[in-house]
């Protein structure tokens, strides 16, 4: 595979005349569909991919998502005054770094990962037991880690399983907040790269094929799975239009399933601040899901990271970097 670059994006006016006007700013994840979905679209993903056992038991760890978001207890959430104040101080409503976390996201953690260890191979069987017998200190210390960006002291091989079971948490609080307060509650906040609900980064954007927002692009949080729109002739990290391009791999065969997987999956460059955002396309393939088709694509990443581009967003199933302790803090805007 190699990589092919185009400059060509719409206008502004482009844009806005394709919108109408009439576009969300924001689309919710369902709690039915949400984590079922991504599991589906990682099995589907797994055949004949170089990736495929691990996507495979990506897709299982989906599916005990699922089943953990369904029967999820009821938490505390912020009440009007906190509301409030985080619509006057442009804040997010459930800001991922200062949200006093309910010990329930340990439990979904720990009931999610028996099933877990049903089907999978032995390395991650001793993986699963591992969290199993980490402490609840021990946990709180590595979400800190994970939502804070922070490698350095972070279990690398069980971050996806502590990340699982922490966007299942934010996604329920996201959606009890809805329940009980309204779309009022969410709306832009001061960084416009980040989610408006918890604060974190997108895992990638999404061009959506259907509805109000026919053609437009939404970044996907990478913790609550919440979508937020912007305009496509921005970069997601600086915000800048001057120079972005398109990044993608070319398949050798364009019949073949994963060179599909490749057309429909972007990298959106920018040479202003030298970072990047995959960018999934639904028209071109409507089963893509954001969280598994970047996963799927890994081999753009590292295709993109040799022209010195840094990545913009994270996806919490594969963090990679373990910085001595000498080194500096990791830049948060850098995965």
């Amino acid at each position: 595979m190699t990589v092919t670059a185009t400059v060509r994006v719409m206008s502004a006016e482009e844009i806005a005349a394709r919108a109408g006007g009439d576009t969300p700013y924001l689309l919710w994840p369902e709690r039915s569909r949400l984590f079922a979905e991504r599991a589906m679209r990682l099995r589907q993903l797994s055949r004949q991919h170089p990736m495929g056992d691990f996507l495979a038991f990506m897709g299982d760890l989906a599916m005990a998502q699922h089943e953990a978001l369904e029967c999820f207890p009821e938490v505390a959430l912020p009440d009007e005054a906190a509301l409030e104040r985080a619509a006057r101080q442009g804040a997010p409503t459930l800001p991922a770094l200062d949200w006093p976390r309910d010990p329930a996201w340990r439990g979904a953690l720990r009931a999610m990962l028996p099933r877990l260890a049903a089907a999978a191979p032995a390395a991650t069987v001793a993986v699963v037991e591992r969290v199993l017998a980490t402490t609840d200190d021990e946990l709180e210390q590595q979400a800190d880690c994970l939502l804070a960006g922070v490698t350095h002291g972070l279990d690398l091989a069980a971050a996806p399983l502590i990340a699982a079971a922490l966007q299942v948490y934010w996604t329920h609080l996201a959606l009890g907040v809805r329940a009980q307060s309204g779309d009022r509650a969410f709306g832009r906040i001061g960084d416009e790269t980040l989610c408006p609900c918890c604060g974190s980064r997108p895992v990638a954007s999404l061009t959506r094929s259907a509805g109000e927002s026919l053609g437009q692009r939404y970044l996907v949080c990478s913790l609550c799975s919440l979508q937020w729109h912007m305009v496509r002739i921005r970069c997601p990290h600086c915000l800048s239009s001057k120079s972005l391009a398109y990044q993608s791999l070319q398949p050798a065969d364009s019949d073949d399933a994963q060179g599909a997987v490749a057309a429909a999956v972007q990298a959106e460059t920018c040479d202003e601040c030298g970072h990047y955002l995959k960018i999934v396309h639904s028209d071109r393939d409507p089963q893509v899901e954001a969280g598994a088709d970047d996963l799927a694509t890994l081999a753009l990443d590292l295709l993109v990271s040799d022209t010195d581009k840094r990545r913009h967003g994270v996806n919490l199933m594969l963090l990679f970097g373990d910085p001595g302790p000498d080194d500096p803090p990791p830049d948060p805007a850098v995965s």
